[in-house]
């Protein structure tokens, strides 16, 4: 079976699959200090919820947003997987697409790893969504290559910023309030930030579409995107399995077998 990590900013997933389906995938809160020792005891009560065990898995793929993350993840992996893991980025390993933006070498680990996610299950032209603590617009080809995208602050990035910088607005949970135009501090932050964020995505994707000439899919991934689903027309696909497709396929262009 296979363990494919994403680290973000905010959060951690892990996912396994055992060569026909996923068999779990699962959060944690990112810390680039927590060792291999410390991730260990939790990852196995986790795998243990799907009666599965380190010995079910014989490999191992990571990608990360932050690097010093990287060295305990993959001692992880060493010692408890007994798997030497692959890493998005790395010297040899084989995404199988095009990077055609002017400098390859900054395109982040998580957004070409979203692109063959996409690609794989949707094809292209395509216009890849992910809201975390960025949320990145990112363009995939009709061939399968990343094209550059869009990355503007996420929606608790956002959030969070109006707490720290305005003395009296408080913390608000994202979610609809109902109605456009609040009639409390709570409802209209809560409003701003909902309708807000649905309308520079709807915007922004329509302009992207205009610049690129072609009718392009839409696909939302990210762990913001559940809370706006059903409330963008300009969507056709809300897939939070996306990044760990994409590890998944990158793990196979690259020899691996489950």
């Amino acid at each position: 079976m296979l363990l494919a990590i994403d680290v973000g900013n905010t959060n951690t997933k892990f996912a396994v699959h055992d060569g026909r389906a996923w068999r779990g995938q699962w959060r944690a809160s990112t810390d680039p200090r927590r060792t291999a020792d410390e991730y260990a005891p939790w990852l196995s009560e986790i795998l243990a919820l799907a009666q599965l065990e380190f010995k079910d898995i014989t490999a191992c793929i990571v990608s990360t947003v932050v690097p010093q993350a990287l060295f305990n993840l993959r001692n992880l992996s060493r010692r408890y997987v007994n798997a030497e893991p692959m890493v998005i980025g790395e010297d040899g390993l084989n995404l199988g697409i095009d990077i055609r933006i002017d400098k390859p070498s900054e395109a982040g680990a998580d957004r070409l790893v979203n692109a063959v996610g996409a690609f794989v299950e949707y094809g292209g032209p395509s216009i890849v969504i992910d809201s975390g603590t960025a949320t990145t617009f990112d363009i995939v080809a009709a061939d399968g290559a990343f094209e550059g995208g869009i990355i503007l602050p996420g929606i608790n990035l956002s959030l969070q910023a109006l707490h720290d910088a305005a003395a009296r607005l408080p913390r608000v949970e994202i979610r609809d309030p109902g109605h456009i135009i609040g009639k409390d501090t709570v409802s209209a932050m809560q409003s701003g930030i909902y309708w807000g964020s649905i309308e520079m995505i709807e915007g922004l994707c329509r302009r992207i579409k205009s610049e690129y000439g072609q009718p392009m899919k839409t696909i939302a991934t990210g762990g913001v995107a559940s809370l706006f689903e059903g409330a963008f027309p300009s969507i056709d696909h809300f897939d939070q399995d996306l990044t760990s497709r994409g590890l998944l396929e990158v793990f196979r262009r690259n020899g691996g077998k489950l």
